[in-house]
């Protein structure tokens, strides 16, 4: 069966409802006058274990991360399961004043707080400002001068063309001026942590000195480093402050903006969310406290969902899978089947054993890449094929062309003896970082591993927990890394993000000055026919260079029980959480 997007397998027995199955320990929503009322505790089922509260940093930039900041924080629009800028003018508005330059004013609305009672205000945009733009780095990566201060995942591009914001005199409001155009400005901005606490824990006196502090410090110059050590000491904090895998002693680590609060943690086990009594600023929840389990294993999800110890899983399905969530619809359950936004990758260093050339083409010449989907997709998606665009997913428009012509053909099958050739005699070791307890990585990195050492190379397993695996992604200690890109089709700035020189979430270490230009122009262009043009020749820049090899695109399960309703799954990096608002018990 051909997949379609939101693919829905719905039993006749729950002939209106979604996926996962069972009773959590809290208690029913009774029915009156057919409505249900609001309260009650739903459980659900995540792949991976929580590490961080702040989901912006590289480290902390997990789905699982990104989801518990989703639901405990608010800001000025969230994306629907369409990918749709849906603005929340409960918490405040942000508006373009100018095109030329381009001025975007946001201002939060007054009484919006954090969770100890704090008000949101120009100081916690003037800091994700800071964060988010890369404004003070001084870091020239190829001299190995100067300094990166906040290490943020997402691409800095963008905010990078703003000049030092003006705070409005209502204490709530930042203007942000773009000195060129900036095709993602809608999406580029919102509040992230708080800054009276990274001002304290970052060895300043109040958020007053953080402001200051910002304001005062000049803009970096890589050609004149500079250091700055109560920044550093300030990004230091936000970089690291807030890892962890249990509740921290202090509530000012884990402060809410938004519907859920976090009550507490079992490490790399659950965690428990309660209701967060004060947040008026957003979409009211119906549920008074959410459990979640993090429950790798596919069986298990499956399992608990069976057993009623879940409501909601989405686990990342494998081939000959396909009878477990035939049995949940068979139960009553709901089950939707669709194509993430994401894909499965492996990405070489550009260091190492991997710095010659001819290893890294001999190394991804034995990569089993239809394999592989054979055997994570299998009869999911009958006649699978490897994804051939580090860009561009199988249903846009772009993509069989540039497939086509980027170069991915020259590894559509396994080329032992070109690979071989390559090595000359030479039997290099390689070390490749995975998430062990994800059953599809385990199962790509055994087939890689088994098939590389017959050109004559040795495989190291580097693989670690759920937890801690993409906190290893950007130090050492491995040669490559089997990982996952989810993404939303809103905006471009996801390519940058990954590619661009010196970008936070450039793990591997990729340079190229074609592809830099490139992803220059297209952050500031707005034409989509020229993005696709840019975006295909970065496609091939990326290619040329033996980057690594795109895997297969993700497919998301979600399954629910007949006792929850409101569940709509995305096919982004928040799954079914984008709308948590609106779940409730039957």
């Amino acid at each position: 069966m051909r997949l379609r997007r939101l693919a829905r397998y719905i039993t006749a027995a729950a002939a209106a409802a979604l996926v996962l199955s069972g009773c959590s320990g809290g208690g029913t929503a009774p029915v009156v006058v057919g409505e249900a009322k609001r309260g009650g505790v739903a459980t659900v089922a995540e792949v991976n274990a929580f590490s961080s509260f702040n989901p912006y940093s590289a480290d902390g930039n997990t789905d699982i991360n990104s989801k518990i900041g989703y639901i405990t924080h608010s800001g000025f629009y969230y994306l629907d399961d369409k990918a749709a800028v849906v603005r929340n003018e409960k918490f405040g508005r942000f508006e373009k004043v100018s095109d030329n330059p381009l001025k975007v004013r946001y201002t939060v609305n007054e009484g919006v707080k954090w969770s100890d009672g704090e008000a949101i205000d120009a100081g916690d945009l003037l800091l994700s400002w800071a964060a988010g733009s890369g404004y003070f780095d001084d870091a020239d990566p190829q001299a190995g001068t100067g300094t990166t201060y906040f290490s943020t995942a997402a691409d800095t591009s963008g905010l990078a063309g703003t000049v030092l914001p003006e705070l409005g005199d209502d204490g709530r409001s930042i203007t942000l001026e773009y000195a060129t155009p900036y095709a993602d400005w809608e999406v580029a901005f919102d509040v992230g942590l708080p800054a009276h606490v990274v001002a304290a824990k970052g060895g300043l006196n109040d958020e007053e000195d953080l402001v200051e502090l910002l304001r005062d410090s000049p803009r970096g110059n890589p050609e004149m480093p500079k250091a700055n050590p109560e920044l550093k000491a300030v990004s230091d904090f936000w970089n690291t402050g807030f890892d962890t895998k249990s509740l921290p002693d202090d509530p000012a680590l884990y402060l809410s903006s938004g519907p859920y609060l976090v009550r507490d943690i079992a490490p790399e086990s659950s965690m428990r969310l309660v209701r967060n009594r004060d947040y008026v600023w957003g979409a009211e929840p119906w549920l008074d406290e959410i459990t979640i389990r993090f429950t790798g294993a596919l069986p298990a999800a499956v399992d608990a969902l069976r057993s009623g110890q879940a409501d909601i899983i989405s686990p990342q399905p494998s081939a000959g899978t396909e009878q477990l969530f035939a049995g949940l619809a068979n139960q009553g359950n709901t089950v939707e089947r669709y194509e993430q936004a994401g894909y499965d990758h492996l990405d070489l260093n550009f260091s190492g054993v991997f710095e010659d050339d001819d290893v890294r083409e001999a190394f991804l010449k034995t990569v089993p890449r239809q394999a592989i989907v054979d055997a994570v997709v299998g009869e999911m998606l009958p006649g699978a094929k490897p994804l051939d665009s580090h860009v561009f997913l199988p249903a846009h428009p772009k993509y069989a062309d540039t497939a086509r012509n980027n170069g991915s053909s020259g590894y559509a099958k396994v080329d032992m003896e070109g690979a071989r050739a390559l090595l000359k005699g030479a039997t290099p070791t390689v070390r490749i970082l995975y998430n062990r307890d994800n059953p599809n990585r385990a199962r790509a990195f055994a087939l890689i591993r088994d098939s590389a050492a017959q050109a004559g190379f040795l495989v190291e397993d580097g693989g670690q927990g759920s937890a801690d695996w993409a906190g290893s992604l950007g130090g050492g200690g491995h040669d490559a890394a089997l990982l996952g890109w989810i993404g939303t089709s809103a905006g471009v700035s996801r390519v940058p993000q990954i590619f661009r020189t010196g970008a936070g979430s450039n793990f591997n270490g990729f340079s190229d000055a074609d592809a830099d230009r490139a992803m220059e122009q297209l952050a500031g262009t707005t034409d989509l026919g020229r993005q696709d043009e840019l975006l295909a020749d970065i496609d091939k820049q990326i290619w040329e260079n033996a980057y690594g090899l795109p895997l297969y695109q993700t497919i998301g399960t979600t399954a629910f029980g007949p006792r929850i309703t409101g569940v709509k799954p995305s096919p982004g990096p928040l799954g079914v959480w984008w709308n948590v608002w609106e779940w409730r018990l039957a």
